[in-house]
């Protein structure tokens, strides 16, 4: 009657053991592609705002490309850090808010380098100085190389769920191990919502 869930798995045929890790590997990867969707949604959000500050400051400004490039990412890097914070990930600890803006343009920041240094290989060093080349070497080539890094980063290190836990990993930190079986079960509900 009062078994717990661990003794109930020790018993529990290695079949049965592997189709419940197999059901929980699933499980993970179905929150990962809708965290990833997410993303994906506020990322083209700050697409269109970063191409469409970029070109203005170009064409309209005549600013060079690097300035341009750097006034359009940071543009789109507030917007994307209010659809993160409050669609993609609203779901995380909010007690550490300060911490995690901090960190948020932090690794903007670097993935802001990344992407204007593609560009600025592209517009010095190899001399594609055309307004559709610096829009391939910003807006595609760099722009793709620093989401792969901006995805990573934010998930692992700025936009965590409880006190300390990854959202979709292992673990929960020290609030969620003092939890029942029940309730670490309940909690894991709750964050999926």
């Amino acid at each position: 009657m009062g078994e717990s869930r661990a003794s109930r798995s020790l018993r529990s045929p290695p079949s049965s053991r592997g189709l419940r890790g197999l059901w929980g590997l699933r499980s993970r990867l179905r929150r990962l592609a809708r965290e990833a969707a997410k993303f994906g949604a506020v990322g083209a959000v700050g697409f269109l705002v970063n191409v469409a500050v970029f070109n203005l400051c170009i064409h309209t400004f005549q600013l060079a490309p690097i300035r341009s490039g750097v006034m359009s990412q940071v543009v789109a890097i507030g917007t994307n850090y209010l659809g993160n914070r409050y669609w993609t990930y609203r779901h995380t600890d909010k007690r550490r808010l300060h911490r995690e803006t901090m960190l948020f343009f932090f690794f903007s920041g670097i993935a802001l380098v990344i992407e204007n240094a593609v560009l600025a290989v592209s517009h010095y060093g190899l001399d594609y100085t055309s307004p559709l080349a610096d829009n391939i070497a910003k807006n595609v080539v760099g722009l793709g190389i620093g989401t792969v890094f901006r995805f990573w980063s934010y998930r692992t290190w700025v936009f965590r769920a409880g006190s300390g836990g990854r959202i979709f990993g292992r673990g929960g930190g020290a609030a969620r191990d003092s939890l029942t079986a029940e309730e670490k079960g309940e909690h894991g509900r709750v964050l999926l919502k």
